[in-house]
């Protein structure tokens, strides 16, 4: 019953697989066809999948002993026969468990390539003649199941066995078994471990290219949050402010509708530079709109700066903390002031948003270091590829909520990873 569900298995596991050979194959077809028409570059063949199938036709070796038998020229036909029955089971039992590494490495594979050995030796012992070619069988069966480092002395040790079998039964004219089990036993552990490597290298080529993808999308919304979340809570803020200010007001209200016509047109910009990968941000730039966002706001802004000039990288990032940081006090914080510190050393820089807004504006449960929205999430990841740290939560002189980030001042680290998350098109 054991053999029967093995084999049931194994028929299970090679329907599945050569479904998803077919399926694959039409993949290929398609993207051929398209590669053709379009002058691309033409698609790699995935080719059949790997089987027991591919070694069953060495079996015709064993013709020699069969014709023996049928002709009535070997003694103890009975035997023999069980003997070439057994070992032709045997044989296709292992090969086809030969091409999965749980079930070529399982202990009852093993047991099989045992009783292959003793069975042949017995056979060629017995018979000699054409019954001595079931040893290069058994050698391309072993080197189909053994890897790695005890395959040479193995195959090294069959060999022995082969010439010895050999020689004793037909001479010294027998020797070129012993040469076919060593061919076989290591050709054939060669190509398929040959084989296997380029499969799992296949794999490994397609699981990067689907991971890169993943990472540019995820890269891609995140920007577009930092993007448009900040935008979008100008033009809302502003839009309140012109009309609360057009009853009594008429020149302010027009001066908060320029505003939001000139954030408008500068999000078109920003839209269409992320898109092309173009993008480039300034901290002083962020500053001045932070400025403006927050007094639309009714916040009063108090923007800090000294110590050394920043590199270009590192105020590229800075600067996305302070549109993300700025737009959370606008939208959440309730506050009423809002202090920006920016102090830059020779080693590093460190940026805080302060805000002292109410408790009924900041978040319902508290923020651990690093840990946020989905903009502070994107932003501790960028630092932290840079080096550096985020940190948000509940201000320390209680009220309200801080945002402090970390940089070292180190451009050449930086450029790449700036590089890396800057919006580009996916």
């Amino acid at each position: 019953m054991s053999l029967m569900r093995g084999v049931t298995c194994q028929v299970r596991q090679w329907r599945k697989a050569r479904a998803q050979w077919r399926a694959d194959m039409q993949r290929f077809k398609a993207a051929q066809k398209e590669a053709r028409r379009t002058g691309g570059k033409m698609p790699e063949n995935p080719g059949p999948p790997p089987s027991g199938f591919a070694l069953l036709p060495w079996l015709l070796m064993g013709m020699g002993a069969f014709s023996n038998l049928w002709q009535g020229k070997t003694a103890n036909p009975w035997i023999g026969a069980i003997g070439l029955l057994a070992f032709n089971s045997l044989y296709i039992y292992v090969t086809f468990r030969a091409f999965a590494k749980v079930t070529r490495e399982a202990r009852a594979t093993k047991v099989a390539l045992v009783l292959m050995t003793v069975i042949t030796v017995g056979l060629a012992l017995g018979y000699g003649g054409s019954w001595l070619y079931f040893f290069p069988l058994l050698g391309l069966a072993t080197g189909a199941v053994l890897r790695g480092p005890w395959l040479g002395q193995i195959g090294l040790g069959l060999t022995a066995l082969a010439a010895a079998v050999s020689v004793y039964r037909a001479g010294w004219d027998a020797v070129n078994v012993a040469y076919g089990t060593f061919l076989s036993t290591m050709v054939t552990a060669a190509i398929l471990s040959l084989s296997e490597a380029v499969r799992e290298l296949r794999e490994a080529r397609e699981e990067l290219a689907r991971q890169a993808v993943e990472k540019e999308r995820l890269r891609f919304s995140r920007d577009l949050h930092d993007l448009l979340g900040h935008t979008m809570s100008v033009i809302v803020v502003k839009s309140e402010a012109a009309r609360r200010l057009a009853p009594r007001d008429m020149d302010a209200a027009i001066a908060q509708i320029t505003d939001i016509e000139s954030v408008g047109r500068q999000a078109l910009t920003e839209i269409r530079e992320a898109v092309t990968g173009y993008r480039e941000g300034s901290l002083a730039t962020e500053l001045d709109r932070a400025r403006s966002a927050l007094a639309a706001a009714s916040v009063e802004p108090v923007v800090v700066r000294s110590g050394t000039p920043l590199a270009p990288q590192t105020e590229v990032l800075l600067g996305w903390v302070v549109r993300e940081a700025v737009t959370n006090v606008v939208r959440h914080s309730g506050a009423t002031r809002c202090e920006i510190t920016v102090n830059s050393t020779t080693e590093q820089v460190r940026l805080t948003v302060t805000d002292n807004g109410t408790a009924d504006g900041a978040p319902s449960a508290p923020v651990l270091p690093g840990i946020g929205g989905t903009g502070l999430k994107g932003l501790t990841e960028r630092l932290a590829a840079a080096g550096g740290s985020l940190e948000a939560g509940p201000s320390p002189r209680g009220g309200g909520f801080t945002v402090t980030a970390e940089l070292p001042v180190e451009a050449g680290d930086l450029a790449d990873v700036v590089l890396a998350t800057a919006p580009r098109a996916g």
